[in-house]
């Protein structure tokens, strides 16, 4: 089962039914689309793709995924999953707007780190930040994150591909 992870002011909750409509506006979000670099996806392509969430994904035990909760308010989204990119596992965060800029990415990132060393056995977790998103690529850089290689994908868009050691960045504050 997908543990509930908590850091200093985030709760990594496993989703739950009630959580759909909060899910389908962060990934409806035009900003949020455009720094992960995907085109903004029909609702109801959303709609199902968060049921596959709760019949497909957890059931099966294929990645953890998480909802982000700030004294109850959903704040954005988090993974920890297989990556196709190389073998390995990849950080998947994505936030609303009205919550960058305040130093949350860089603790679910935190969060992640500490849950893919303690529960996975983890040593290194890959991470995908379009070359445009400065703001993530120096959050990943203070973090420890290093670059492997740019992705090119189909439209010409770059991603960088990031690795980072789970031992090696600062360990997020349980409580």
């Amino acid at each position: 089962m997908t543990p509930t992870l908590r850091t200093e002011r985030l709760e990594f909750r496993p989703y739950r039914p009630e959580d759909e409509d909060s899910f389908v506006a962060l990934l409806r979000d035009e900003e949020v689309c455009r720094w992960m670099g995907q085109d903004l996806v029909p609702e109801p392509e959303i709609r199902e793709l968060f049921r596959a969430i709760l019949t497909d994904v957890y059931p099966q035990r294929r990645f953890d995924v998480w909802g982000l909760w700030q004294d109850g308010t959903y704040v954005g989204h988090a993974e920890v999953k297989k990556t196709g990119n190389v073998d390995g596992y990849e950080l998947v965060t994505a936030l609303l707007p009205g919550h960058w800029g305040h130093g949350l990415g860089g603790e679910v990132v935190r969060g992640l780190l500490r849950h893919a060393a303690d529960d996975l056995g983890l040593k290194e977790a890959y991470g995908m930040v379009g070359a445009e998103n400065t703001a993530s690529l120096a959050m990943c850089r203070r973090l420890g994150f290093r670059y492997v290689r740019d992705v090119v994908g189909d439209d010409g868009s770059v991603t960088k591909l990031l690795v980072v050691s789970t031992t090696d960045t600062e360990p997020a504050p349980a409580t």
